[in-house]
């Protein structure tokens, strides 16, 4: 196909550059993309200039046929609208084929999240007798406490946290930075692994490594090992079944709304960076409004 290659790679220079998306977002439009292209090389379309909203059309059913879901449809709709913006802006097109297509509507599911009796057997599961275990258990209290995501408290490094005002700068999406801050439980189980159980675990790699939490080989401990720790601490402790390490962030949103915090300060601890994004949660708390209601007010 004329050119492809230098559009898409003059696209993905943009992301980096001028929108600082992170290398994770840039490989879900470079995926996208690529997807599009080659339906186009199937249907004989040579050139990105010569695509119609007909052949939008097509592609979609394309999508629907194959049994996409409506939110990896509404994704790569996404993606291709903002390839093709970038195109017309630069004059590498003369028109956005996709300006017209309207996104399909998401399926809302509510998120999941632990209850509070949940919780307490979570923070009850790790052996605090070992290194592993008081590692364990600070990221739990850690991710309860701030609601920071999995790939956030990976990147926590020493220096990063200020025990004086019990606060932590977390590194987030697209290089943004926030500070959160955490509160007395968080701060005894990370007191205690810091000093303990980081310092055993160090010692077996021989490392000056700052990063705060570590693997039993006394390395780095990867997003992915912070995953399956959640994971397996959920698993056997939690009555809820098929629920993801993600449900600790969802878990401090919802309490924190139950407990009458705001929207816009959850919306900035969590890191979000649309209001839309944080207001998923106020269905859950909604419900709980109404159970209460319905169950203590006199004529309800």
């Amino acid at each position: 196909m004329n050119n492809v290659k230098t559009f898409l790679n003059s696209f993905l220079e943009y992301l980096q550059i001028e929108k600082n998306y992170s290398k994770y977002t840039i490989v879900c439009y470079e995926q996208d993309t690529a997807f599009f292209i080659e339906f186009l090389k199937e249907e004989g379309i040579d050139c990105l200039q010569d695509v119609t909203y007909s052949d939008v059309r097509i592609f979609l059913t394309r999508l629907y046929d194959k049994g996409y879901s409506k939110r990896s449809i509404a994704r790569k709709i996404s993606s291709l609208r903002s390839f093709y913006r970038f195109m017309l802006r630069e004059k590498m097109v003369k028109e956005n084929p996709f300006s017209l297509v309207s996104l399909p509507k998401k399926e809302h599911k509510n998120p999941k999240f632990l209850y509070e009796e949940e919780v307490e057997k979570l923070f009850e599961a790790s052996d605090l007798s070992t290194p592993l275990g008081q590692r364990d258990q600070a990221i739990l209290e850690l991710m309860y406490a701030t609601g920071i995501r999995v790939s956030e408290c990976a990147k926590i490094h020493l220096p990063d946290i200020d025990f004086s005002f019990r606060t932590i700068l977390i590194h987030g999406k697209g290089n943004k930075q926030r500070y959160v801050p955490f509160g007395s439980y968080a701060k005894s189980a990370l007191e205690k692994y810091i000093e303990d159980g980081r310092t055993e675990l160090l010692q077996i790699s021989s490392s000056d490594t700052k990063t705060l939490f570590l693997n039993h080989r006394g390395g780095p401990l990867t997003t992915r090992g912070i995953r399956l720790i959640i994971d397996r601490l959920i698993k056997n402790t939690a009555e809820t079944v098929h629920i993801s390490p993600h449900v600790l962030r969802h878990t401090f949103a919802t309490h924190m709304l139950n407990e009458g915090a705001d929207l816009r300060t959850v919306q900035e601890l969590l890191g979000h960076e649309h209001l839309s994004t944080t207001q998923i949660y106020t269905h859950v708390t909604k419900e709980r409004l109404r159970t209460i209601y319905m169950n203590h007010h006199p004529r309800a």
